[in-house]
């Protein structure tokens, strides 16, 4: 940055400002903000969606909405959720904290960190536009399964585009991490002394530069069946729906831990920093999450149980599925062992760090539900499904992404933020949660199918309830917005240690377990 402020210079170039100051920005800060406030706006409009759709599932009949537009609200939500809010947030975060963690002076390719971010609202605006298309948006489904999404008019082939154009936009975005971490760390700074955040999306990035072109191939064979006359997954023409099955879950099973990975990592740096203890088994974190990330790419067929496989091979994917709890169960032992005798304080940050770890926990266990072969075929497209991802992806993912936010905007805007408002965020998000998503599994064990605009009279109770915590978890988010503004604008100015002595760098190299420390008193020997 320094030798292009001289250029500058030298040359009689202004530094542009305003909106130019965005458009054309190389700064790795200034691209993690633009990333995570096109997260919020994308988390909004996805969670508008949920709303309508949680709005017709209120009782039985229809409400609000016909079935097909139903069915284009789950597929809408789902994309912009994965693709729109949850990956670009965490791309924020790479982007504002890996380059300071490192002691680099920015990312290694700022001109392609500028052009990775402008490809989402592009991608962004075609996926939304395509409801306002003739026939209106896909109807098909987040996993765009043919033979229903070979039909169907230009929304389908939008939403390709868009899906391109963001795995384009990951792709560069990951590469640039990469070359980052492996490159450009401080002198003395061995793989093994980075924090946990480098750690976990110097492994995501990894994942995403392999399972992004698997997407992209098997979309651009969707395409070429939808308009070049191929036979990929056309059975009247020989092909295979459920070849696309398989190669899309190779790309989707490690796309889950690409969502989550990071999410570990900040975690990981804000239960050391409020329990003022060094984290617990740095090493085997490192392992696990590498573990993980290996697994990840030998279990994607427990999303096919029902589809007809041999005996051998749902046991395989069964047993694979369980062993990938092992190395997430040791994360969990980790955090615990961390907050065990710390000298705990719990602003905002550590409540969102303390609900991730005990939701996501519930959202592993059933996943463990989901990977035993016999259960799965019962629950398969119930609304047991849907209430484990939004277990792991809600309470884990976005409660991680909401634990960074408060524990870095101290040093992001030089202010802090309301704890009231951010306990007040903390403590209506977690109720209103469990109220919209807890009900789901019982819906889902008495065999309410998902993506259905209509329902029997019999679970109509759970919806209601549902739909009461759907709409208060959307509007407590609206506290979250409040907070943040308030932060940027002015506020209270932020310590030179914001969490005094909780800076969670401090406490990243120190010898785990740690000895007695100087927060706790020892104990006297007569």
């Amino acid at each position: 940055m320094e030798a292009t402020n001289a250029y500058a210079q030298d040359h009689g170039h202004d530094h542009p400002t305003g909106l130019m100051r965005w458009i054309t920005t190389t700064n790795h800060k200034d691209i993690g903000t633009l990333y995570l406030w096109f997260s919020f706006i994308m988390l909004l409009a996805g969670g508008c969606l949920a709303l309508l759709i949680r709005a017709e599932l209120f009782q039985p009949g229809l409400q609000i909405v016909t079935p097909e537009f139903f069915n284009q609200l789950t597929t809408l939500h789902g994309l912009i959720m994965v693709f729109g809010a949850i990956m670009p947030a965490m791309v924020g975060f790479a982007n504002w904290q890996v380059p300071m963690m490192i002691g680099a002076p920015d990312m290694a390719f700022p001109r392609m960190n500028n052009w990775s971010f402008w490809l989402l609202p592009v991608a962004a605006i075609m996926l939304v536009s395509s409801f306002f298309v003739p026939g209106g948006a896909s109807a098909g489904g987040w996993t765009m399964y043919p033979p229903l999404f070979l039909q169907g008019g230009i929304s389908n082939d939008m939403t390709i585009f868009a899906v391109h154009i963001l795995g384009i936009s990951s792709i560069m975005g990951a590469i640039n991490i990469v070359t980052t971490i492996l490159n450009m760390r401080a002198p003395g700074m061995t793989l093994m002394k980075m924090p946990l955040f480098v750690w976990t999306w110097l492994i995501t990035a990894y994942l995403l530069i392999a399972v992004m072109p698997v997407l992209a191939g098997t979309v651009t064979m969707l395409l070429t069946d939808r308009h070049f006359g191929t036979n990929f997954f056309n059975a009247a023409g020989g092909g295979d729906p459920v070849m696309f099955q398989h190669i899309f879950w190779f790309f989707g099973h490690p796309e889950v831990y690409i969502m989550i990975l990071p999410a570990f990592g900040i975690i990981s740096q804000i239960i050391p920093a409020f329990a003022r203890k060094p984290l617990f088994g740095y090493a085997s974190m490192v392992y696990a999450t590498a573990s993980i990330a290996i697994l990840s790419f030998i279990v994607w067929a427990h999303h096919m149980f029902t589809t007809g496989m041999p005996t051998s091979a749902q046991l395989f994917f069964m047993y694979a599925t369980m062993l990938i709890a092992v190395p997430t169960g040791v994360k969990v032992f980790n955090w615990v062992a961390t907050m065990w005798r710390g000298s705990m304080t719990f602003e905002t940050p550590m409540l969102f760090a303390i609900g991730f770890v005990c939701l996501f926990t519930i959202g592993g266990f059933t996943g463990l539900v989901c990977a035993i072969t016999p259960v799965d075929i019962q629950i398969q497209d119930t609304y047991y499904v849907v209430a484990h991802f939004h277990y792991v992806l809600v309470s884990g993912s976005l409660y991680a992404i909401f634990a960074g936010v408060y524990f870095w905007l101290p040093k992001w805007t030089g202010h802090m933020y309301n704890e009231k408002l951010g306990k007040l965020h903390f403590w209506l998000s977690t109720i209103f949660f469990n109220v919209l998503f807890f009900p789901m599994h019982f819906l889902g064990l008495a065999g309410m199918p998902r993506r259905i605009p209509d329902y029997a009279l019999q679970f109509a109770d759970f919806n209601a309830l549902a739909t009461v915590g759907a709409f208060g978890f959307g509007l407590s988010q609206l506290i979250l917005l409040v907070g943040v503004i308030k932060c940027i604008k002015g506020g209270e100015k932020a310590a030179g240690r914001t969490w005094e002595g909780a800076d969670s760098l401090e406490w990243t190299h120190l010898p785990s377990p740690p000895p007695y420390h100087s927060f706790v008193t020892p104990p006297v020997v007569k």
